[in-house]
């Protein structure tokens, strides 16, 4: 699985007042993972929240910032309540496995001491290390919520150490903001990461400071360290010469299909795909670059790397390959 970016609707550890127009931007790029904070709005609010992001296809985040014993339960339930897919933070996990018993909601709860509001983690590398092994321990314990930049030891140390004593993902939080960081996460064996303030106060490196430039930049960066960035540009071919394009996949289905601009982003993880245009021209857009391929070319796209495709001037007519026939 490669490194996954958990965008947050929080801004200092609550819920934003403006989620809804946010979610909608996020969901248009196709995020797959998407969540917020036990704070910050109704809880009717939230579930609508959660109704929209899970309707969408992408994966719910609910975050526990509760200090106290009484509050940390009350989030809990209202996790159970919201149906969310992940439970991250707190750190009572004897009171709260009961509660998420019978349902499908992963919990990863935070390892070492968190103070303050907003968080704060504290403890020596060992210590957090030590509070890490102790939970992930713990059979209804998916992964481990880490707020490693929220932390004032060395944290790559601190990621590496957390990641390497554990085998269940940690997912890194608390105020990452550039590409350096994410890297950072990736390099010591981090499973994934969450941004929310950095992107909607526009603080990520990228072209300018609105959420769909924030959260592009941040996305092309993330496949660029999964290896998820393809290779391969457009083709022609030319008078009697065969279309020469190598596919790896065990089973290669082939369709003909109109495309029109409400194509969303996908990707494959069953072998490589090939988009041939018969008719009208073709818009491919990756997250690294944008291609437009014209009648009589064709575009190969790699296992795993996203991709959107969008047929200009009302539509066109393309030759699609692939191993499932989905696009």
């Amino acid at each position: 699985m490669g490194l996954r970016f958990i965008f947050m609707l929080t801004r200092n550890d609550a819920t934003v007042a403006r989620a809804d127009d946010y979610l909608e931007t996020a969901l248009r790029l196709g995020l797959r993972h998407i969540g917020f904070k036990d704070v910050g709005l109704p809880l009717g609010q939230l579930k609508a929240l959660n109704r929209k992001i899970q309707d969408a296809g992408a994966r719910s985040y609910l975050e526990v910032v509760s200090l106290d014993r009484e509050s940390e339960i009350a989030s809990a339930k209202a996790a159970v309540d919201l149906g969310v897919d992940v439970l991250l933070g707190g750190t009572r996990v004897d009171d709260v496995l009961p509660l998420l018993s019978g349902t499908n909601i992963d919990y990863c709860p935070f390892p070492g001491r968190i103070t303050g509001h907003p968080s704060v983690l504290e403890g020596s590398i060992e210590e957090i290390t030590e509070s890490a092994r102790a939970l992930a321990a713990h059979h209804g314990v998916a992964g481990l919520d880490l707020l490693a930049y929220r932390s004032h030891d060395d944290v790559p140390a601190l990621m590496a150490s957390v990641c390497a004593a554990v085998d269940k993902p940690v997912y890194m939080a608390g105020s990452i903001e550039g590409p350096e960081q994410i890297a950072a996460v990736k390099a010591a064996g981090g499973a994934g990461f969450t941004i929310g303030t950095a992107a909607l106060d526009g603080h990520y490196p990228a072209m300018n400071a609105e959420l769909g430039a924030q959260l592009g930049a941040i996305l092309r960066d993330v496949a660029q360290l999964n290896g998820h960035l393809s290779p391969h540009h457009k083709n022609g071919l030319r008078d009697g010469d065969p279309l020469a394009a190598k596919l790896s996949a065990s089973d290669v289905k082939v369709q003909l299909k109109n495309l029109v601009d409400q194509a969303r982003w996908r990707f494959h993880d069953r072998g490589d795909e090939l988009f041939f245009v018969h008719q009208g021209r073709l818009l491919m857009k990756f997250r690294d670059r944008e291609e437009i391929v014209e009648p009589g070319e064709y575009i190969l796209v790699p296992r795993g790397v996203e991709r959107r495709p969008v047929g200009l001037g009302g539509g066109c007519d393309v030759v699609h390959l692939s191993a499932d026939g989905r696009l």
